[in-house]
């Protein structure tokens, strides 16, 4: 008789299963009782057979949960599932998408290190890198996130990282993955994509040569607003230095938040198709809407990388922006008026959000900074969530009105 416990039938064969399926199964071991949905396992510590059990799964000798700051089962049911989502080797689950970034860059790369990061990256990103990679002697520079001879010409002999979004917040920027992976590679450095706003459900960078993938997992992969928690996947090799990096710093993923992520992920793709649906509604209504000066969004055929977003996305993703006339005043003015979209910074919600990128996401940048990264006073920033379209329409008709008040 073995005490040991033998799943068998109970859990499911995954062997060549498609997306949905991974999205709703991966990554699930069932145990004694025979659960069918995932366990919540909300605990601390685990207790050991023996001293020497403990002793030899301390030392990494024997298999065996050790301490929830970087074990626990059912956050690695929902690292195992984003990594089959998004064809990593690994993926390792982080108290919060800024966290996944500190994580990253902490894991694979020293002082004297020299990163490449997009110009158009998230204004809290922006910030960790200025204030406080450059204290640790980390070397970086920011790149125009489309100019692929931009990323050839910035390169240094100590270049290790390039890291962007792709598509940028909050102007739908994008750039040619696998192109940028090419310079990258020849350059003998890894390439990191913020996956954010499409998710694996609309893009998989790994695919296109990408080497790390970071989420916010606040964001779609939630997609209710309820819990922080961020991603970083890629290849084993470098995820075990980012667990390393995890067990020693602690900036944990809770077990509950990675439950509700798992939740989450059983209708990723259901919500991102129905988010871009009303995405692009919105952005051709607003394109034709006077005091609206422009839109970005690349499902529209007038985004310069249209075509670019038609070929390494499956489809455009649910934020989009756009430039008022009359500067902040007039911008404040649309925001205020209106009273379905919620004022607040956050995105990936059932709920659409709205809210003024200048004061608020990229606030904290100095007036400069903004302008290269083409964050103007008038723009606004919405992030469409599962409403009627046409009550989300009707709300943005109190922001235009409120424009020639």
């Amino acid at each position: 008789m073995t005490t040991e416990w033998d799943a068998g039938r109970l859990d499911s064969d995954l062997s060549e299963v498609g997306f949905d399926t991974l999205a709703v199964r991966a990554g699930q071991r069932r145990g004694p009782e025979a659960e069918h949905g995932e366990a919540l396992f909300l605990t601390s510590s685990y207790v050991f057979r023996s001293a020497a059990d403990a002793a030899a799964c301390f030392a990494g000798e024997a298999k065996g949960n050790v301490y929830s700051r970087y074990m626990n089962p059912t956050v690695r049911t929902f690292e195992e599932r984003m990594a089959a989502l998004e064809g990593a080797e690994q993926a390792v689950a982080t108290s919060s998408g800024m966290a996944a970034i500190l994580a990253m860059v902490m894991s694979l790369c020293s002082a004297g290190d020299h990163i490449l990061v997009s110009r158009s990256v998230f204004g809290a990103t922006v910030s960790l890198f200025d204030k406080y990679f450059k204290r640790f002697g980390v070397e970086f520079d920011y790149v125009e996130l489309a100019d692929l001879n931009a990323w050839k010409s910035a390169c240094k002999p100590n270049t290790k990282l390039f890291f962007v979004e792709s598509p940028s917040n909050p102007l739908a920027e994008l750039v040619d993955i696998r192109g940028l992976s090419e310079v990258a590679h020849a350059q003998g450095a890894l390439l990191a994509v913020d996956n954010c706003f499409c998710t694996p459900a609309l893009q998989k960078p790994l695919e296109l040569g990408a080497d790390i993938i970071i989420h916010s997992a606040t964001k779609y992969i939630d997609g209710q607003g309820r819990c922080l928690g961020g991603v970083v996947a890629g290849r084993r090799e470098h995820m075990q230095e980012v667990v390393g990096f995890l067990r020693t710093a602690g900036p944990t993923l809770s077990p509950f938040n990675a439950w509700v992520f798992l939740k989450g992920l059983e209708t990723l793709r259901l919500r991102m198709q129905a988010h871009c649906a009303s995405a692009q509604t919105l952005a051709e209504w607003l394109e034709q809407q006077e005091g609206v000066e422009h839109v970005y969004y690349a499902g529209l055929p007038s985004h310069p990388q249209h075509e670019l977003a038609k070929r390494q996305q499956k489809a455009f993703g649910a934020v989009l922006s756009f430039e008022v006339a009359g500067g902040r005043e007039a911008a404040w003015r649309f925001i205020d008026a209106t009273r379905l979209l919620s004022i607040t910074a956050n995105l990936g919600d059932s709920k659409s959000t709205i809210t003024h990128p200048a004061t608020t996401t990229h606030g904290r940048l100095t007036p400069e900074t903004r302008a290269t990264a083409g964050i103007r006073d008038n723009l606004i920033r919405i992030a469409v969530g599962l409403e009627e379209v046409e009550d989300l329409q009707a709300d943005l008709i109190r922001g235009l009105a409120a424009l020639r008040a």
